[in-house]
């Protein structure tokens, strides 16, 4: 069973803990500017949203590396950046159309979100459920696919 992040961005306080999570799993200190999941203030609706990388399956990161540094994880489907095999070239966060590859300028190398290996430590500390670690399938990309293949179907009768 395939599992993916699930964000209700209605149930997000912008408390941080995501960020504090990431940023300590990965690096081992608490600085959310570290982390691989953001929570966006859009301050004007009173509203923050978290956001990281959704695992696409066009993976234009992993198809843009010209050092082949982002491979599949086969347990989780995490598109994961090698750190070895990096050489910091930042094709792949031109390539990705949501912005959530994060150039370090500190290692010189690229991060992404690779699921913690299967147990997201966002979705642990996330008090209020925003961020839920969940079967692929109930996340509702299957039925909006449904969905845009019937109006395909429809549009062209």
């Amino acid at each position: 069973m395939q599992k993916s992040l699930h964000i209700d961005p209605g149930k997000c306080t912008g408390c941080l803990q995501c960020e504090m999570a990431c940023s300590y799993e990965h690096t081992g200190v608490i600085n959310p500017s570290k982390s691989r999941i953001k929570v966006f203030d859009f301050e004007h609706e009173g509203r923050k949203v978290p956001y990281t990388c959704t695992q696409c399956s066009e993976a234009w990161c992993m198809q843009s590396c010209p050092v082949d540094a982002i491979v599949l994880d086969p347990a989780t489907g995490a598109k994961v950046v090698k750190e070895a095999t990096c050489v910091g070239c930042k094709v792949c966060t031109i390539s990705c159309p949501f912005g959530t590859i994060n150039y370090m300028a500190d290692v010189g190398k690229v991060q992404k979100c690779d699921l913690c290996g299967g147990d997201p430590e966002c979705a642990k500390a996330c008090p209020t459920g925003a961020i839920t670690y969940i079967d692929a399938s109930w996340t509702g990309l299957d039925r909006m696919r449904a969905w845009a293949a019937k109006a395909n179907t429809a549009a062209a009768a």
